[in-house]
């Protein structure tokens, strides 16, 4: 029995929904906040899951590929980020967010020290040798080739 393109789109879709609720679990009840390079890979989530609901309300051509480039981007964000767990090449220098504009001394001072230190080239979680980083390059560009194999379909 062949899956039908709308239910590879919707399960495709669902996804990227999941990996977004599976990291603020991670963050929110399991107590590990994300670094700059984990925020990073949650965006283009968004997008494909965007995309993915856009696809399910039009029947637009161009929607799946979006969604693909969206999964690929994610992935490719997470091979760099797991090259930077591994220690094979150098992450952002910073791993800081929010501005510190108009803020006091007293209040930059304070969000200094009960900010989480939150390394990119430490890896916080392992299951099975594999970091969120490398689960969630794997997962998301076999996504990417699952939306792009959406997209040909006709029916």
């Amino acid at each position: 029995m062949m899956i039908s393109r709308r239910t590879l789109i919707l399960l495709l879709t669902a996804f990227s929904v999941s990996m977004i609720l599976g990291a603020w679990a991670f963050q929110y009840i399991g107590g590990y906040p994300p670094c700059k390079l984990c925020y990073y890979q949650r965006y283009p989530h968004w997008g494909a899951a965007g995309f993915g609901i856009l696809a399910l309300l039009f029947s637009g051509v161009a929607l799946p590929y979006l969604a693909a480039l969206a999964a690929a981007t994610t992935g490719a964000i997470g091979v760099f980020h797991s090259g930077v767990e591994r220690g094979l090449w150098e992450g952002p220098s910073t791993c800081t967010s929010g501005s510190i504009e108009n803020l006091s001394a007293d209040e930059l001072f304070n969000q200094i020290m009960t900010a989480p230190m939150v390394r990119c080239d430490e890896i916080p979680w392992e299951m099975l040798g594999l970091t969120m980083a490398n689960l969630n390059a794997i997962f998301s560009l076999g996504a990417a080739i699952l939306w792009l194999y959406a997209a040909r379909m006709r029916t």
